[in-house]
């Protein structure tokens, strides 16, 4: 019986291919639609990568007089900017993609990423944190009252920095767990708090110098040998991340999925080429920036929490259906305690990774940080409804918009036009999600299946 059931399941996974008949062995690259769907945000960093280089070598001094020249109606311009374009277009010199601003890049990048992966938690679970920015400052006055002010050392520092940021994101899940006070009301007051408090233990000051280790954590490197161990081992945490559960029959015997590395060899290439570009970067610029390990640290285990645990999948129901959720014997108030105390806890991380880059704690730091973490969510396909995303959706949202920083900083745009940009953009993307809220409908009420089953 078990081996019918299995050779049923994999012909009816093959008559099921259209186009392919049964007989036929399938194509090496499958469906590439459907396999690099899940892909389109990584598609569009890639994009704007590539928009962005070549923005920058053709964007040089002569293509800038020859622009406006252009302008001002004078004859032979248009030529002169066209030879200035082509010219820049085939230079050797690497602009936006080049090793040392790609790992500029990933610096920037790993604050915003701290804090969009414990965003993703409470987005997912349909809640909000406006209090963040103001943690983060915060959790840097503690920083720098310990290690600096009262000369206890790095480790305690830290611990104070990170124990801060716990206890301010567990009393948010307090007041929204047990209270039931809405997290746009309760985490708005908070932004209010904390800054306040960080305005008042530093005098309105900044706290400087921070010590080696501090400055480490902050702006630091691996060197070769330490960066090509770490990228291994890192990826092999991301395969076992990527590895399909088997299905069980009613008989307990293990079924194979019927997931083959030929189904997703587009995707796999992709994903590859992603991180292979800023590892090689990383080799041939200065190594693994030390923010950016700490960045894929928080991130894989927040994936690990999200995909492997019941917490994880307690987080999808609650957002999906709190209702569902809690009458399926999952201890809501506990989860989203749970979750905004994780928010807390990489707000701190985050407190003390800027404290280091800066290498000092400035009480004003931190503005408008909880806007590029929502927007980094939402970029990466994080529902503001509830129930759907991904962390990995997160961190590419996070380099989109870290990309979108660096490339305007590069065709030197104005800040002010960089905030419209970003705008735009949250509101495009709040929008698509809108306009798929049937899809995301649907997702929830998976999720809230495979629970009740779990």
């Amino acid at each position: 019986m078990i081996g019918t059931h299995r050779k049923e399941i994999m012909q009816t996974s093959i008559e099921a291919t259209p186009g392919i008949p049964p007989s036929a062995p399938r194509p090496l690259f499958h469906n590439p639609g459907e396999q690099l769907k899940p892909y389109s945000t990584l598609i569009a960093l890639m994009v704007l990568m590539i928009v962005f280089e070549i923005a920058g070598r053709i964007w040089n001094s002569d293509f800038q007089a020859a622009f406006q020249e252009l302008l001002n109606g004078e004859s032979g311009a248009a030529g002169r900017l066209l030879s200035a374009a082509h010219a820049g277009l085939y230079t050797s010199e690497m602009a936006f993609l080049g090793a040392r601003n790609l790992t500029n890049l990933a610096l920037q990048v790993s604050i915003n990423g701290i804090l969009a992966v414990g965003m993703t938690f409470v987005v997912l679970s349909g809640g909000i944190d406006l209090s963040i920015g103001s943690v983060v400052a915060l959790c840097g006055i503690f920083l720098g009252l310990v290690q600096v002010k009262a000369g206890l050392g790095v480790a305690a520092g830290v611990a104070a920095a990170i124990t801060g940021g716990t206890l301010v994101g567990a009393l948010n899940g307090f007041f929204i767990s047990r209270f039931k006070i809405p997290p746009f009301v309760i985490t708005l007051g908070l932004l209010v708090i904390a800054r306040g408090l960080a305005l008042s233990f530093s005098n309105r000051s900044a706290i400087s110098p921070m010590g080696d280790g501090i400055r480490w954590l902050g702006s630091g490197f691996l060197s070769a040998g330490p960066t090509v161990l770490t990228v291994a081992i890192l990826g092999a945490l991301i395969l076992f991340l990527r590895k399909k559960p088997k299905l069980r029959n009613s008989d307990k015997q293990s079924v194979n999925d019927g997931f083959k590395i030929k189904d997703q060899l587009l995707p796999l290439c992709l994903v590859g080429s992603a991180l292979a570009l800023f590892f090689f970067s990383f080799l041939f610029d200065r190594g693994l920036p030390i923010p950016v390990l700490i960045l894929a640290v928080c991130a894989l285990l927040a994936a690990f929490l999200l995909v492997k645990t019941t917490f994880g999948r307690s987080v999808y129901a609650v957002g999906g259906n709190e209702t569902a959720a809690l009458l399926s014997g999952i201890d809501v108030k506990n989860v989203k305690l749970l979750i905004y105390t994780i928010m807390g806890f990489l707000s701190g991380v985050a407190g003390v990774v800027l404290a280091g880059r800066l290498n000092s704690a400035t009480p004003t730091e931190g503005q408008l940080m909880e806007l590029d973490a929502i927007a980094a969510v939402v970029i990466g396909g994080t529902s503001l409804q509830g129930g759907v995303g991904k962390i990995q959706g997160s961190i590419i949202g996070a380099f989109i918009i870290g990309a979108l920083n660096s490339g305007m900083d590069m065709l030197e745009l104005s800040t002010d036009y960089q905030m419209v940009m970003k705008g735009l953009i949250i509101v495009f993307a709040v929008w698509s999600d809108s306009k798929v809220g049937g899809i995301s409908f649907f997702e929830k009420k998976k999720n809230a299946v495979l629970l009740k089953k779990a």
